[in-house]
């Protein structure tokens, strides 16, 4: 240090020097990703920010969570650019621009999936399959390997009986529907098609399931238009004498003073998005409350097969339920989609810019990662009258026009890779409703309404969404 300088007096060069060093480096970040533009085409860059080197906004994106890309949204346009987990992405919202990735498929771009999901499921499911794929031995690949023994157990035993063409589970149809199209899967193929199933399958429905439970609490009045549409399809009967004995229908409750609340849902996993607040009142945040208990209009003795219930009680009569009788449920099928708007189960996509493209006035050059939102989509479109954060199952009714169009509705997704499973989860959910509403009331077992995490698939924080369910008694207004 020389002669006469204070610490902080030799500090400040060295503390300046750093600053000018650190804004070089960015400029020149950004000017790298610049100068990776197709010079082949006219149009510009879609405008945003790449962050720091080799970082880029990974960090900004982890400590904000979903206002990462709101924030960026508004600032930049439905259309922008930035780096996260190593790699340019064009982050896209909007019906129009989700059309075109979605029907784009094996022409502009190409599925992409987060390498952890890559390793988990395996290279040759359908959620992945676009060639071979390097795949890195990471945390999860043992719990994948210890599914692939008991499943290859299983598989074998298919393989080895005696009527092959019998149809008793998903996995028999992966085996004979190869078949049907002379092709016979190895071993690894229909293990991994099996895990997919498992993990696309029943943790998206459980997810949906979830939100589907909440969202009811939070609006009684749609539990008492789903309870008169089934007595006007004859679907919600009541009967006022039954055999001695446990009834069996009734779900399984705790009541208020129970030590432990009866569903705890959870998952915990973050790659995109952290957790964010789920459906506030127009009041502001959401309170907790219970649903009131319905009026069950009296009738006669049952006709047919009758619930058991101890002496005195009366029971439901049960009513058969078949797809038909479900179609017909018109209110029903609004509030399943409407669930779906607003919590959809996965927030988004994947893909790869097979070859640069125009989207929204600006180039997507080759090889750049394409992230699609789904949530933000249903956020932001423009045909949804109400407000597209309320929670509004009549927007989907005849009388209304906001169902019109296509991409602004995307739960399943769309184009080649829509979801296969779409019809089997809304009748797993329908039927779900119909239960529910039916024999139970459920109120919060916490002080407030749990935030919501939105990656891998959309779940409650911390101790999961935990509730009190109490099953009705009918014709007397209280709880069994």
């Amino acid at each position: 240090m020389p002669a006469g300088l204070s610490w902080p007096e030799a500090a400040a060069p060295a503390l300046l020097a750093l600053a000018l060093l650190v804004t070089l480096c960015r400029h020149l970040w950004a000017l790298r990703w610049s100068l990776s533009r197709d010079r082949a085409s006219a149009l510009p860059l879609p405008r945003g920010s790449m962050g720091w080197p080799f970082f880029g906004e990974t960090l900004h994106w982890l400590l904000q969570g979903s206002r990462f890309h709101s924030s960026r949204r508004e600032r930049y346009g439905n259309v922008f650019k930035t780096h996260l987990l190593g790699r340019p992405v064009v982050r896209v919202t909007g019906a129009e621009n989700i059309r075109k990735i979605l029907l784009g498929e094996h022409t502009l771009v190409s599925t992409q999936w987060p390498q952890s999901t890559q390793i988990i499921l395996g290279s040759h499911t359908l959620l992945g399959s676009i060639g071979d794929l390097h795949r890195q031995r990471r945390k999860g690949i043992k719990a994948r390997d210890m599914l692939h023994e008991f499943m290859e157990k299983a598989i074998q035993e298919k393989l080895q009986r005696n009527n092959p063409e019998d149809h008793s589970d998903a996995l028999d149809f992966i085996i004979n529907s190869a078949k049907e199209h002379g092709k016979e899967f190895t071993m690894q193929e229909l293990k991994e098609s099996a895990i997919e199933l498992i993990f696309a399958a029943f943790f998206t429905t459980a997810s949906a399931s979830t939100s589907l439970i909440l969202l009811l609490l939070k609006h009684p009045s749609v539990i008492e238009k789903i309870r008169q549409e089934l007595m006007s399809h004859e679907l919600y009967q009541q009967c006022e004498r039954c055999p001695v004995g446990p009834c069996p229908d009734t779900l399984t409750a705790q009541s208020r003073d129970s030590e432990k609340p009866l569903l705890r849902p959870t998952a915990k996993d973050a790659h995109e998005d952290q957790s964010q607040p789920l459906c506030p009142t127009e009041e502001g945040s959401p309170q907790p409350h219970t649903l009131p208990e319905p009026t069950f209009p009296q009738s006669g003795p049952c006709a047919g097969p009758q619930l058991r219930a101890p002496s005195g009680q009366s029971c439901r009569c049960p009513s058969d339920i078949s797809l038909e009788k479900l179609s017909r449920l018109r209110y029903l099928d609004c509030v399943i989609k409407e669930v779906l708007r607003v919590l959809p189960p996965v927030s988004g996509g994947y893909r790869t810019a097979l070859q640069t493209f125009e989207l929204d006035g600006y180039q997507i050059p080759k090889g750049w990662s394409v992230m699609y939102s789904i949530r933000d989509t249903h956020e932001t479109a423009a045909v949804y009258q109400s407000p597209p954060g309320g929670f509004d199952p009549d927007r989907f009714g005849a009388a209304r026009m906001e169902a019109a169009g296509r991409f602004h509705y995307i739960p399943f997704g769309g184009g080649a890779r829509s979801c296969i499973g779409k019809e089997l989860a809304q009748a797993i959910l329908k039927l779900l409703a119909i239960e529910l509403v039916s024999t139970a009331r459920w109120e919060l077992a916490t002080p407030g309404y749990p935030a919501m995490q939105t990656v891998p698939i959309v779940h409650p924080v911390d101790d999961g969404l935990q509730l009190y369910f109490h099953p009705l008694q009918p014709g007397h207004g209280s709880e069994a």
